[in-house]
């Protein structure tokens, strides 16, 4: 079978490693190397043709047209036009398959004749963005992908990238879009405006076809019951008294919702149930109070993360945490990718995701730092910790292991927790076992209120600004009522203001720090 040659174009010294990288992996890829041949002009040999007559030549040739766009427009011929703008015109007249991608950076960083090509560009077809090397690997993946498919070339896909699923755009929840492009904004420079119309930002990450149909990521990521669609997709979390699996189990719970919602409650039922370090004030009632959890936040939530984006979809089983007396537990069915090792998780590596198509709008949304560096995070986080190296195991199921501080008696846990609260000054030690008696909480609900402080729920709507009251209630072991008056309370000091309507808007944060 001939292979289908792709141009890659670009300004030749703004993406020289962005062009390198794609040739290398478009020929090393098992799938994608059977059917592409990629072309860079680095490669060619002296040629006694002008640069420019080269490159055209080789847009007739090519069947896909890969265009890089940045901050810089190249240089002009007598004509003013820069030779990736011929490129990109002979490509339109000879009808090619053209796959064009914009560096995500601030507009001010163009230069006009830029500007004035990538709007050229929009008049023509659907561009993407990407943010670096492995954002932009991940694109160019779903795209040829789904040029392969169209021309029936294969009828496979990663799970996520499916469309087989008999769901529609009514199965999504389009506050849940809007959400999602508000935080991605908010976090990444997310190109799209916050009112795009959800076709549009479906489009864009690659979730739904030019016949309408929806990819299973779009379920995942934004469907209205999505376990529905997807009954294993959930997070079972159960904790137990000791270091092994044994009754009575104090705590067994099963979440479900959409994958941001899995790894906010997830993250939220380890954080709830581990020693919580909390100071006193010292400079007032405005002082912030200084908590120390004994697990690292960034480490729990990492290997959640992880759990919930890189599992196998397939399979019949869940996610799981479980928290022993010694540790944590995150399990997900599958195994490591093809190439990936336990040693190479504990160094740099590749990224090697299993749902791509999860995890870019994963990575816009603050839930992923940079892909391939989660494994390295956790290990990180846990040594700054002074906790014991975290363990990889991979069995029937990948499981990541968060050593706890390990003690040998309840004194000596006491005495570890007062030494590490005298690291952190003027502390007291408080065990959070989520039972909080009506008493106590009528007593800190009045104490938050006149201090006007809320960083509980601040917290809870930075991570899921489309959160209820009902939710927030149960997270911070709160009566409804208490939760409503903090609620108009905190809109009033112009911390927070509602978005949309009481059923499907979202919790905007002005500010916070209380108006005087």
């Amino acid at each position: 079978m001939k292979r289908i040659k792709i141009f890659i174009s670009s300004v030749q010294s703004e993406f020289s490693a962005e062009r390198a990288m794609l040739t290398d992996y478009i020929r090393a890829d098992v799938l994608l190397g059977k059917f592409f041949e990629p072309f860079i002009f680095e490669e060619i040999p002296a040629y006694n043709h002008s640069p420019q007559q080269v490159y055209l030549t080789e847009v007739e040739k090519c069947d896909i047209y890969l265009g890089l766009i940045g901050n810089l427009y190249g240089y002009e011929d007598e004509e003013g036009i820069s030779p990736t703008e011929h490129e990109f015109d002979l490509a339109t007249q000879l009808y090619k398959t053209r796959l064009i991608f914009i560096k995500s950076i601030g507009e001010e960083a163009r230069v006009e004749k830029e500007k004035a090509f990538i709007r050229k560009v929009e008049q023509h077809i659907v561009r993407k963005t990407f943010v670096d090397l492995e954002s932009l690997r991940t694109s160019v993946y779903a795209s040829l992908i789904r040029y392969l498919e169209e021309k029936e070339l294969i009828r496979w896909q990663p799970f996520d990238a499916d469309f087989n699923n008999g769901a529609s755009i009514d199965d999504l929840d389009e506050a849940k879009m809007h959400n999602f492009i508000y935080m991605a904004r908010r976090k990444r420079n997310f190109p799209l405006p916050e009112d795009t119309q959800p076709e549009v930002l479906l489009k864009h990450l690659d979730l739904i076809d030019d016949n309408g149909r929806i990819a299973n990521a779009a379920i995942l990521l934004f469907g209205k019951k999505p376990q529905k669609f997807f009954i294993t997709s959930e997070v079972k979390c159960v904790q137990f008294y000791g270091n092994v699996v044994e009754k009575p189990i104090p705590t067994y719970q099963i979440f479900r919702g959409d994958v941001f919602q899995l790894v906010d409650q997830a993250t939220s039922f380890v954080m709830s149930r581990v020693n919580n370090w909390t100071g006193t004030r010292s400079e007032g009632l405005t002082a912030e109070v200084p908590t120390r959890p004994e697990l690292p936040l960034d480490a729990v939530r990492e290997a959640i993360v992880n759990a919930v984006c890189h599992r196998d979809y397939t399979s019949n089983a869940s996610v799981q945490v479980m928290l022993f007396r010694n540790r944590l537990e995150v399990l997900n069915p599958g195994g490591l990718p093809y190439g990936l090792t336990i040693p190479k998780l504990h160094v740099p590596h590749k990224s090697l995701p299993n749902n791509p198509l999860l995890a870019d709008p994963m990575y816009w949304n603050g839930y992923i730092e940079k892909v391939g560096t989660g494994t390295e995070d956790i290990l990180k986080k846990c040594k700054e910790y002074g906790l014991k190296e975290p363990e990889f195991q991979q069995e029937e199921d990948f499981r990541v292991v968060i050593w706890r501080n390990e003690d040998e008696s309840d004194q000596e846990t006491d005495q570890k927790a007062d030494q590490k609260a005298l690291e952190w000054g003027n502390v007291t030690t408080s065990y959070s076992d989520n039972k909080t008696d009506q008493k106590t909480d009528q007593k800190t609900d009045q104490k938050i209120e006149e201090e006007g402080e809320y960083p509980e729920i601040i917290m809870l709507l930075s991570a899921n600004p489309s959160i209820s009251r009902e939710e927030i209630a149960k997270e911070l072991n709160l009566s409804d009522s208490a939760v409503k008056r903090r609620l108009e309370n905190m809109k009033k000091s112009g911390l927070i203001k509602r978005v949309g309507p009481d059923r499907g808007g979202y919790w905007k944060i002005v500010s916070k720090t209380p108006k005087q």
